[in-house]
């Protein structure tokens, strides 16, 4: 996983929505979706609550992120 889309799933463990995302990040909306389709695709996964899970279970965040 990129540096960027580990900082995209960071905020979403944070409940920020993609515009909350986007306005943080200094992208555009469309770039946080195409972020967290890229996570979804990496992690296996159909949604936030999922992509959350994994993570920690894999290691790739932990539970004070």
């Amino acid at each position: 996983m990129t540096p960027r889309e580990l900082e995209v799933l960071r905020l979403i463990t944070q409940g920020l929505r993609n515009r909350e995302i986007a306005t943080r990040l200094v992208i555009s909306e469309k770039t946080v979706g195409n972020h967290i389709s890229n996570i979804f695709a990496k992690l296996q996964v159909h949604d936030r609550s999922q992509a959350i899970l994994r993570a920690l279970h894999s290691g790739l965040l932990q539970r004070d992120e």
